[in-house]
């Protein structure tokens, strides 16, 4: 199957991965014609994949307190859907019909270690920009619809087999059903279809219709990239200037003329408008930074890290580092940065630190490190501080 790109050269929409490319090319090449542009099923993405959660531990996931899960039963013949969230209680899944359901858990990764370390595959891509892996688990026929997401999306077949239908035609109308909770497509007619087995891939860039359904027990994991919408990215950051702004800072008119019409927005009152308010084109980069490293790392769920009863001296951090400690991340924080005049900033959860550049490097790509040579002042400093706001966690080693 090919598609076609404006210069006319044929792409292909199916390859299959190897050893040594997993996305069946280079990352580059995929980059560059595929993310963000078009679909991509990749065969044998993960050879001989075993899923790395059991659909049982997974129901079991769903029934703990702070967990996001849903669980969607679709009744065939009357084409109504259910949809129930949790946290469940075991006798739930003791109810569920003998097909047409799916349980969907999101964060798994956040959860589960092993779950978490499928997205190393993904270290091509911004670690700010993966969102969460989500999996999915469905008896025969379960599905949530066809529909369109408004990010990137990566989809590993883990249990089973799931038949997967796209449409690629840019004319697809996107009208939402108003019958449904979940936000399914009215109409869907697709232009591809496939099925997928364990270890196959499918991406899916953002805007693309897509539907599918398990045949017999399924599971699917789903790995999604954060796409902050502008209304999102402009709400924060305007709220984000706000706090800033000198309370002095008013709209003023100094030229003001009579009114001409009573009540009246001129063009004169908008231009005093755009002056009061420069918004991000007038940012300089070090602020633009500031905001967006805050924002891309605060996470959107309401799990996030506590400081431990305990606060960690230095004393104490000198200790561990002399051990042989493994320093480990929080599974909730999300860490990014951005170079400064001499060292790093690093973003945490929507905090920031003044950072050594290879150590924000470290934190932000490593989910447990531990520190062969000698820890400068300065890397303490963050060590500490990340310590005590309880994004990291120490896990004692053996004495060197």
């Amino acid at each position: 199957m090919t598609i076609k790109t404006p210069t006319h050269k044929p792409l292909p929409l199916e390859v299959r991965g190897t050893a040594s490319q997993p996305l069946g090319m280079s990352t580059t090449q995929f980059l560059r014609d595929y993310w963000q542009k078009r679909p991509l099923l990749i065969r044998n993405a993960f050879p001989d994949f075993e899923a790395p959660i059991e659909p049982n531990d997974l129901a079991g996931l769903a029934c703990e307190e702070g967990v996001l899960a849903r669980l969607i039963i679709h009744d065939e013949k009357r084409d109504r859907w259910t949809v129930k969230t949790g946290p469940f209680e075991e006798a739930e899944f003791g109810k569920t019909p003998k097909r047409d359901w799916t349980l969907l858990v999101q964060d798994v990764d956040k959860w589960d270690a092993d779950v978490a370390s499928l997205l190393e595959s993904f270290a091509f891509l911004p670690s700010w920009r993966v969102d969460d892996i989500m999996i999915s688990y469905a008896e025969d026929g379960g599905g949530v619809g066809a529909h369109v997401d408004q990010y990137d999306v990566f989809l590993i077949q883990g249990l089973g087999q799931r038949h997967w239908a796209i449409s690629t035609d840019p004319d697809a109308p996107l009208d939402f059903r108003k019958d449904v909770e979940l936000k399914q497509l009215e109409t869907f007619e697709p232009t591809n279809e496939w099925l997928l087995d364990p270890g196959d891939m499918l991406y899916l860039p953002p805007g693309v219709p897509h539907d599918g359904v398990a045949l017999g027990n399924c599971m699917t994991l789903s790995v999604g990239m954060r796409a902050p919408s502008q209304a999102e990215l402009t709400g924060d950051l305007a709220d984000f200037l706000a706090e800033r702004m000198p309370e002095e800072l008013r709209y003023t008119d100094p030229d003001l003329t009579p009114a001409k019409r009573a009540g009246e927005i001129d063009t004169a009152a908008l231009n005093r408008l755009r002056q009061a308010l420069p918004f991000a084109a007038a940012l300089d980069r070090d602020l633009l930074a500031d905001w967006f490293g805050r924002f891309i790392t605060r996470y959107r769920s309401a799990q996030v890290a506590a400081a431990p009863p305990k606060a960690t001296t230095p004393a104490a951090l000198d200790k561990a580092l002399d051990s042989g400690a493994t320093f480990v991340r929080h599974p909730f924080a999300r860490l990014a940065w951005v170079r400064g005049k001499k060292d790093a900033v690093l973003f945490v959860s929507g905090n920031a630190y003044e950072c050594p550049t290879d150590l924000a490097e470290r934190l932000s790509g490593e989910r447990e490190l531990s520190f062969d040579k000698k820890v400068s002042a300065a890397e303490k400093t963050v060590l500490l501080s990340l310590l005590n706001e309880g994004h990291l966690g120490i896990r004692k080693g053996r004495r060197r």
